[in-house]
C-alpha cells in the first residue's frame, strides 16, 4: 500500500472538459437538465455532467467480471445492516439541490442515508463510490468524476484498475481527497465502512 496523489493535477477545468471529450461522445453542443435527461428514450447509457450528455460505452467482459466481485462482497458485506450496495445502471443526482443538471452512473454505490433514495435513483451523494477503469473511460473517471465526487462530498471514491491490478482508494478529509493505492494482494479497508475489508485477492479475475 503506497500513499500517492491520484486526481486532478489543478484545477484548470478546461482540462477537465478535454480529458472528458476525449474519452466519450457527446450527444449534441446543447445543455440539459435531469427533467430532459429523463424523456430521451434512445435505449442509450448517458451521463449528463453539468448539462453536458456524454455516451458511456459498453464495458469489457474484465470490467464486468471486477464489478461482479465487488458487488458479491459489499452485498454480503452489507446484508442485514442499515446501508445499501447498488450497481450500474442507477442514477445519482449530484447537484440536486441546485442546478440539477448532473447526473452520473458509477459501477458500484452504498448509500447509508436512504432518504436519498428515490424512484429513479439517488438523490445527491453517495457515502461510497466505485469506478471501474475501461480504456475509453480512464482519464473520465480519474480526472472528471474525481473532482465531481470530491466537489459533491463523496465520503470514499475507489478507482480500480483491472489491467494493474490496483486499486486507488479516496478518502474525503477537510474537502480533499486523501489517496493511496493498493496491489493485487493487499487487503483494504474500507473508511466510511466501520472497518470492513476487501481482499483484493477475491476481486480481480
Amino acid at each position: 500500500m503506497d500513499d500517492e496523489r491520484y486526481g486532478p493535477d489543478n484545477n484548470d477545468e478546461s482540462a477537465v472538459g478535454e480529458s472528458a471529450q476525449e474519452s466519450y461522445a457527446r450527444k449534441d453542443n446543447q445543455r440539459y437538465t435531469y427533467s430532459d435527461y429523463l424523456e430521451w428514450d434512445d435505449d442509450k447509457r448517458w451521463e449528463l455532467i453539468d448539462g453536458v450528455p456524454i455516451l458511456m460505452n459498453a464495458p469489457s467482459w474484465q470490467h464486468q467480471k471486477v464489478s461482479s466481485n465487488l458487488h458479491w462482497l459489499l452485498y454480503s458485506m452489507l446484508k442485514g445492516k442499515p446501508c445499501e450496495v447498488f450497481y450500474a445502471p442507477f442514477d445519482v443526482r449530484l447537484n440536486a439541490d441546485t442546478f440539477d443538471n448532473t447526473v452520473v452512473q458509477p459501477d458500484l454505490l452504498v448509500i447509508c442515508d436512504v432518504t436519498k433514495l428515490e424512484k429513479t435513483g439517488c438523490k445527491g451523494a453517495p457515502d461510497f463510490v466505485i469506478e471501474i477503469l475501461s480504456p475509453s473511460t480512464s482519464s473520465h473517471d480519474r480526472v472528471l468524476k474525481f473532482d465531481l465526487y470530491r466537489k459533491a462530498g463523496v465520503k470514499e471514491y475507489w478507482i480500480v484498475d483491472p489491467e494493474i491490478k490496483k486499486v486507488f482508494t479516496h478518502i474525503l478529509s477537510n474537502d480533499d481527497y486523501i489517496t493511496r493505492i493498493y496491489g493485487e494482494t493487499d487487503v483494504v479497508p474500507i473508511s466510511v465502512l466501520d472497518s470492513n475489508t476487501v481482499d483484493l485477492a477475491e476481486v480481480f479475475p
